[in-house]
């Protein structure tokens, strides 16, 4: 990204500014006319986790979900980026057996959980992490699960379903790109942090793609269908997305079906707004996620829905968080920087 990128985020301590992040962001009907928007958000940028929403869409479109009975739970688990927390686990797993599979299928690798607790319960165990307590285990078990319904039935054909070739990924491909209108064969390539192909696209595509996720607008019938379950299934069970303390999670448990909101790594955020038909898309040019990506969200969510009480406390307090030191004291602020004010 560009360092002409505007100031997204301010980080105040005391009566003045002590650091900066840049970024861009654009927020898109589903025509893919531009309500607002502030730096280079032409430049492609790598979504990676922010556009797992699009990437489950065939899992629903394709009839697999169906088949195999897939509950409100697994369905927002195979959009989500989860702690490792005992309920993910037990809810990739549970997808998994209803199609006949278990974790050995998963080729996503494996991580310590991202909640302390969880991770200290474990270690405690004496057990160690497994694929099912990696973040995208939700994920991966929808493409498998995808997998298993379209593919053939003997052994192994679903290994190598992370590979871009892979019948699997082709789908999930095609999904992607008809959400956000990119070619992917145009686009740069990369291997996301679980071995499935990641492509860097224009931010202002990332924000068409939530736009029509958003309203159907775009979609074939099959997608705009599979977009609506999977958002319902999200709004019903925001804690399956992130977990404890998450910024997702905190967010979709006040607001429900009015925001569908995703985060990605190295700063980048997505979400669409449905009830005014909007994506929105942004990339902080340093990557940096709870610190700047999470208050640019929150400061843009506060400008573009309407919010009155507990709804409006909760966003303006995610939107400029309190810095405080070890003893507890107050010591600064996050806040939004001058591109993403109210005006």
């Amino acid at each position: 990204m560009s360092a002409a990128n505007p100031v997204l985020v301010e980080v105040w301590r005391g009566a003045a500014v002590e650091s900066r992040h840049r970024g861009a962001y654009v927020v898109l009907d589903g025509a893919g006319g531009q309500v607002a928007a502030a730096g280079e958000v032409d430049a492609r940028v790598f979504p990676r986790s922010a556009i797992k929403l699009l990437q489950a869409l065939p899992l629903v479109a394709s009839g697999a979900a169906e088949r195999w009975g897939l509950s409100d739970a697994e369905l927002a688990l195979a959009c989500a980026s989860h702690n490792g927390e005992p309920q993910h686990v037990q809810t990739a797993a549970g997808a998994l057996a209803k199609a006949g599979l278990d974790e050995a299928v998963l080729e996503c690798g494996a991580h310590w959980p991202y909640l302390d607790t969880a991770q200290r319960a474990l270690a405690q165990a004496g057990q160690q992490p497994c694929a099912l307590h990696n973040n995208c285990s939700g994920k991966h078990a929808g493409f498998v699960c995808l997998g298993a319904h379209i593919g053939r039935p003997e052994p192994g054909w679903l290994s190598g379903y992370v590979e871009p070739g892979h019948a699997v990924m082709r789908e999930v491909g095609a999904a992607l790109e008809a959400a956000t209108g990119a070619r992917l064969a145009d686009a740069p390539r990369g291997v996301d942090g679980c071995s499935i192909p990641t492509y860097a696209l224009p931010l202002r595509a990332l924000a068409l793609g939530f736009a029509r996720v958003a309203g159907g607008v775009g979609l074939s019938a099959e997608h705009a269908r599979a977009a609506q379950r999977l958002r319902e299934a999200i709004a019903r069970q925001p804690f399956m997305v992130g977990g404890t303390g998450r910024f997702d999670t905190r967010l979709m448990q006040q607001l429900g079906e009015r925001v569908c909101c995703k985060v990605g790594a190295e700063g980048v955020y997505c979400a669409a707004l449905p009830s005014l038909g909007l994506g929105v898309a942004l990339k902080m040019d340093d990557g940096n996620n709870a610190r700047a990506a999470e208050v640019a969200m929150a400061a843009l969510l506060r400008r573009l829905l309407p919010l009155e009480g507990a709804d409006l406390a909760l966003v303006e307090s995610l939107a400029a968080p309190l810095l405080r030191n070890w003893r507890g004291i107050e010591v600064g602020r996050l806040g939004a920087g001058e591109a993403l004010r109210a005006p």
